[in-house]
């Protein structure tokens, strides 16, 4: 018979509805399972604190070391348990399916209407890390209780499982989960997984070694979690209006969530619209032009034939540069082709970029930046004298910082745009918020020196931030500091310093002139910051 087990079993086993060789594979099933839940939570916190928070290195650190202590905490505190570990791993599994499943909608939904997140996010990498922590002895226990014998193959076997488990979920989170449920979705859905194997593995294959007020306990609390969760992924679509209208205001035109990021397009139909990237104000319309007028017309002095535009995909720098009718082709390169579309596509946003995309002088390539211009050097270079290189270089990219965008303001990026660069060229940078963070700023400044660029640091302004409480413009951060649109710009030309001023044929300028350019100067050299080091790809050096 399937339930009698051998008299020889040892003292303590359980009695199990299958032979002890089934049992053992259930557990380690479980465990499997539970592993790979366990890296979805994780993964699920680093990505949300990246988004919501900013400077993904930093926050990937805070989650993870904050986890890991936890679980060795877990692991002590598993100790307690190991007495009635069949009750004790229903219990801890229940509330981990509770807490990792709810954490992203959670997470968000401080970051919507409280605009702090932090703390929850701590709150969270404790509480998950301790319950993740303890699940492994207490398996351990279960699995010795089913046999004792090889004590050394059931360790082995244990961490092999979750560590298959763990590269599993870690696979599954970003290829299956995140681009077909989304954040929200996909975390709830691990939950319920999470809550069927283990309340499933404890109520059925421990169910004799479990009292009746134990069984009755796992089941109502098994089936108060995936309630919770059940009900949450029915009201995900409602809850996530709800949360950006509350970050973003009632005006919501488009949301669209690309490969890359969350893109959405607010504002009324009489006023130029406002485009978010990862709930970041990336352009206010009112008075985008405050930033791009000036990031544009100084590297316009010269030759400009042939124009490189890193970034910018919203076509509003596109849109400074094709005023100039001597320039003969511009090349855009973004990462994001959502961003793009939007740009083509959106009726507000069109109007605002004057129709840029429609100029047939614009090529749009899809790319890294870094690595588009490390390929066009070494096609370059193949290529001979053939190449045509580029007059200017205009770099419209996020904020400095430890985050994928700091290797786009190393020295060796830079050292890659100086040959895609012809004689007298110029290249000119969005370095950041220079009265919030000098010291980024002049780190820029000084890894284009280190690179072999001569430079004229200036700065821009506009008006303070309405929308939203966010900062406005390119910078994504959401200091005090940053809210005053306080944008440092460096022109740069390789081997020597650039003259800061207008072309002689420059275009009507709403408010940039060359009164404007000398007093950014002034105040950029004001806040000068000596003896930096250059930020480079194996040492960055953009603090958070």
């Amino acid at each position: 018979m399937i339930d009698q087990q051998p008299t020889s079993a040892p003292q303590g086993a359980v009695r199990l509805p299958v032979r002890p060789r089934a049992g053992r594979g259930l557990v380690l099933a479980a465990v499997f399972v539970c592993a790979a839940c366990g890296l979805v939570y994780e993964l699920e916190l680093v990505a949300l604190a990246s988004y919501l928070i900013g400077d993904s290195v930093t926050q990937a650190s805070v989650v993870l070391s904050v986890m890991v202590f936890a679980m060795g905490v877990g692991s002590l505190l598993a100790k307690r348990l190991r007495c009635r570990a069949a009750v004790g791993f229903g219990l801890l599994e229940a509330a981990l399916a509770l807490l990792g499943g709810s954490s992203a909608m959670v997470l968000y939904a401080c970051f919507a209407w409280i605009g702090e997140s932090r703390v929850a996010l701590v709150g969270f990498s404790l509480a998950i890390g301790v319950l993740i922590g303890a699940e492994i002895p207490l398996l351990m226990s279960l699995i010795q209780r089913i046999s004792r014998r090889d004590a050394e193959g059931t360790v082995a076997d244990l961490f092999a499982a979750d560590y298959v488990g763990a590269l599993v979920g870690g696979l599954a989170f970003p290829f299956l989960l995140l681009p077909w449920l989304g954040q929200l979705t996909g975390a709830l859905l691990t939950g319920a997984v999470n809550a069927v194997a283990g309340g499933g593995l404890v109520l059925w294959l421990f169910r004799r070694d479990l009292t009746a007020r134990a069984r009755g306990v796992l089941l109502v609390a098994n089936v108060v979690v995936l309630a919770v969760l059940a009900t949450a992924a029915v009201l995900v679509d409602d809850f996530e209006r709800a949360a950006r209208q509350a970050v973003y205001g009632d005006d919501v035109r488009v949301a669209v969530l690309t490969e890359m990021q969350e893109v959405v397009l607010t504002g009324a139909p009489d006023r130029p619209p406002d485009l978010f990237l990862d709930g970041r104000l990336r352009v206010s319309g009112r008075d985008e032009h405050r930033y791009h007028e000036s990031l544009v017309h100084p590297a316009m002095r010269g030759s400009r034939g042939q124009v490189l535009i890193l970034g910018g995909g919203d076509g509003l720098a596109v849109r400074e540069v094709l005023r100039y009718p001597d320039v003969r082709a511009v090349t855009v390169v973004e990462a994001d082709p959502g961003v793009v579309r939007l740009a083509r596509t959106d009726p507000g946003l069109v109007e605002l970029n004057g129709h840029a995309y429609r100029d047939p002088r614009v090529r749009v390539e899809i790319a890294d930046a870094f690595s588009w211009l490390r390929a066009a050097g070494s096609a370059g270079a193949a290529a001979g004298a053939g190449r045509q290189p580029y007059d200017v270089i205009v770099a419209d990219l996020p904020n400095p910082g430890i985050t994928a965008s700091a290797k786009l303001y190393s020295q060796e990026f830079y050292g890659l745009a100086a040959r895609a660069l012809g004689e007298g060229g110029r290249l000119v940078v969005h370095a950041g918020p220079m009265a919030g963070r000098p010291r980024t700023y002049w780190t820029v400044e000084a890894s284009l020196r280190a690179a072999g660029y001569g430079t004229r640091p200036y700065r821009a302004t506009g008006r303070l931030a309405e929308v939203a409480g966010f900062a406005a413009g390119p910078d994504r951060s959401t200091d005090e500091a940053d809210a005053l649109h306080d944008w440092g710009l460096l022109l740069a030309e390789t081997g020597r310093a650039p003259r800061l001023s207008l072309p002689a044929d420059a275009p009507s300028l709403r408010s940039v002139t060359p009164a404007t350019l000398a007093a950014g100067a002034r105040v950029a050299e004001s806040t000068r910051v000596d003896g930096l080091p250059p930020s480079t790809l194996m040492h960055p050096r953009y603090a958070p």
